[in-house]
């Protein structure tokens, strides 16, 4: 388990690439404070949902430097907890049009044992109690 790292959702990065006149100030900000004092990390499936915004691997890739966000890897643990954790939403009458990746973005940093920057905290606080959580 690695402390002390942020997991960061892509919602926040979207902030920024897409320059959000609500939350690119506000996103940009909170991840240049974090950068400052802890190793930020997305996974796949972060880098997927903000991949749909660029038309060139190059130009996401200029977007989301390594220098900056860190690729981690997804552990298996992790989609364990993700399935429990979709199916307690489910079974708690869930719509079906919430997807099962931020379950696992949040059931990731659980297992980790980072903190999580996210504008949307809300279901993440409910299944992922334990995951400290940083909104912009």
């Amino acid at each position: 388990m690695t402390t002390n790292g942020v997991l960061v959702d892509s919602n926040v990065l979207l902030d920024v690439a897409t320059n959000d006149e609500n939350w690119a100030d506000r996103s940009a900000g909170a991840l240049e404070r974090l950068a400052d004092t802890a190793p930020l990390f997305i996974n796949p499936l972060i880098y997927a949902e903000v991949s749909v915004g660029f038309a060139r691997i190059e130009e996401l890739e200029e977007a989301l430097p390594a220098t900056l966000l860190q690729r981690a890897h997804l552990p298996s643990e992790a989609a364990f907890l993700a399935g429990k954790a979709f199916l307690a939403y489910r079974r708690r009458g869930g719509a079906k049009s919430s997807t099962l990746p931020d379950f696992y973005i949040g059931a990731h940093a659980a297992i980790e044992g980072w903190r999580l920057l996210s504008r949307d905290p809300r279901r993440y606080r409910t299944y992922f109690p334990t995951v400290e959580l940083i909104s912009p």
